[in-house]
């Protein structure tokens, strides 16, 4: 057969993959192959095997060859074979011997010299090396060596920055800590028209900074912009993944309804969007939309297979921290903790585990146990306010109440934007702390500050109550009270604090009589 005729056939294979009619390009590289016997038709028809998930036979077909040793292509076509068989330990043997540092350095096994990744591939195309990487990472992951995992990942993603998967892993696993990611992203090495991607990443990342920093992340990349071929400037200012990270900072800054009115209009061009789909229903939660719970709800069932999240993916935070907080709902406090500790265990840059099992240690009032889970959050994440509040909740407790008071100021000053209602109960509880402390005009002035948060609130009105009466300001003592009673008339303490206030006022008023005569 002459070459344009086997060419031909070649052609034939590459449209027959690009159709996605995989056994067709099989039956063909299969003849291409036995023709030449050529590493790039073998390669070729390993390919068509891998995509038509035969995966065993393409393994066969490129461990048998002898290129695949010192061909970087077929060596990993080979171990993602083996990945996809889940023959995870396999699958590093075949990669081969290499070590990795904490900063993502690769070195030889037999010498210890550092492999240096320089850019092989053709333009635009991810590093071999990095691939390679990033299916080692992979690899100790599925074993359960995150830590070999992480390092890895760091390595891919060094190797070519261009491997955004690597970059994904680290960020959805939060296997880094807001300090080591922005490390990581600063050590990255862009090439020129790569910037725009330096700017993507950085708002990917970690939002711990402050509102101004986070806002100008957004607002640079939005405002970068190119023309394709010449026509008109575009930007990605309507790009779904970017729009998608706004939401998700929204909902950080507890701007639920901001948060649910983006993510809306993100899901009726992109429904099944995940990272939007998870926020837009944490959004929805936070703000009592039942409604729009139950549809999604009804939709993720019709359209994915119903399972365990935690089966399909081990790694999946929402599902570990979810899972925790519906035991610790029904006060099962075993099976809560259980499910933090994997949480904190799977995700050691992110701050929520260890915060919510301080929550746990708070409502079974082991307050020592709580504090010091506490500090580990705010060691991880030392922006977030409502770790503060758990922090001066839990002196509170143990009745420090000076220690109190800071926490729950620094509380206020870590809120990114304005206070809104979601943050009434701090502002309560710094009133509460000051009236501790006999503090009677700053607790006044604290409880006030509520009110114009939030006018539904028995707490706010029955501490204002109850300080007022210490004032020995009777009828604004019986005006809150009255309030609070309107608010829950069963309320045992305002009942009885109001009878007593009743009859201090008649007390005080008989004593005035009696002086004035």
């Amino acid at each position: 057969m002459r070459e344009e005729e086997i060419e031909k056939i070649r052609g034939v294979v590459r449209d027959c993959v690009s159709k996605h009619l995989y056994s067709s390009a099989i039956f063909f590289a299969d003849k291409v192959a036995a023709l030449t016997n050529d590493p790039a038709d073998i390669y070729m028809q390993a390919q068509a095997l891998f995509l038509g998930r035969h995966f065993r036979r393409a393994f066969h077909l490129l461990n048998s060859s002898k290129i695949v040793l010192r061909d970087l292509q077929f060596l990993y076509l080979a171990a993602k074979c083996l990945e996809e068989l889940k023959e995870w330990d396999q699958c590093l043997l075949m990669l081969g011997d290499a070590k990795v540092d904490e900063d993502g350095i690769v070195y030889d096994a037999k010498d210890g010299h550092v492999i240096v990744f320089d850019k092989d591939a053709e333009d635009r195309e991810i590093n071999i090396s990095s691939a390679i990487c990033f299916l080692r990472g992979k690899a100790y992951g599925a074993l359960q060596n995150r830590s070999q995992a992480r390092q890895w990942y760091k390595a891919a993603i060094k190797a070519d920055p261009l491997c955004y998967e690597a970059l994904e892993c680290l960020i959805e696993s939060h296997m880094l800590t807001s300090e080591e990611e922005s490390s990581l992203l600063y050590s990255l090495q862009f090439s020129p028209e790569d910037e725009w991607l330096s700017s993507f990443y950085s708002c990917l990342i970690k939002k711990y900074d402050k509102q101004s920093t986070i806002d100008a992340k957004f607002k640079k990349l939005e405002n970068e912009s190119g023309s394709v071929s010449g026509s008109s400037m575009i930007t990605l200012a309507n790009n779904t993944d970017l729009l998608a990270c706004k939401a998700e900072y929204y909902h950080q800054c507890c701007e639920y309804q901001k948060c649910f009115e983006l993510t809306s209009a993100l899901l009726e061009k992109d429904p099944f969007h995940l990272k939007c789909t998870l926020v837009h229903l944490a959004a929805a939660m936070e703000l009592g939309n039942s409604n729009e719970l139950y549809l999604m709800a009804c939709n993720l069932v019709k359209d994915y297979p119903l399972n365990k999240a935690t089966s399909i993916d081990g790694s999946f935070s929402p599902a570990w921290i979810g899972y925790g907080n519906s035991f610790a709902a029904q006060e099962e406090a075993d099976q809560a903790m259980s499910a933090y500790r994997t949480a904190a265990r799977l995700l050691p840059g992110c701050h929520l585990p260890t915060l919510y099992i301080g929550m746990e240690y708070m409502r079974t009032h082991s307050y020592k146990l709580a504090d010091q889970f506490f500090m580990q959050a705010k060691a991880i994440c030392p922006s977030d306010p409502l770790v503060y509040n758990e922090l001066g909740v839990v002196a509170y407790h143990m009745k420090e109440y000076g220690e109190a008071v800071r926490w729950f100021e620094l509380t206020l000053s870590h809120i990114p934007s304005a206070l809104t209602e979601t943050w009434e109960p701090t502002v309560v509880n710094l009133a509460h702390a000051y009236r501790k402390q006999r503090k009677d005009h700053e607790a006044i002035s604290y409880y006030e500050k509520a009110l114009t948060l939030s006018t539904k609130s028995l707490s706010t009105y029955s501490g204002l109550a109850y300080t007022y009466h210490l004032q020995g300001k009777f009828s604004a003592a019986i005006s809150y009270y009255h309030k609070a009673l309107w608010l829950k008339p069963d309320d045992q303490f305002c009942t009885e604090m109001l009878n007593v206030a009743l009859m201090d006022e008649c007390q005080t008023g008989v004593d005035a009589k009696v002086e004035l005569c």
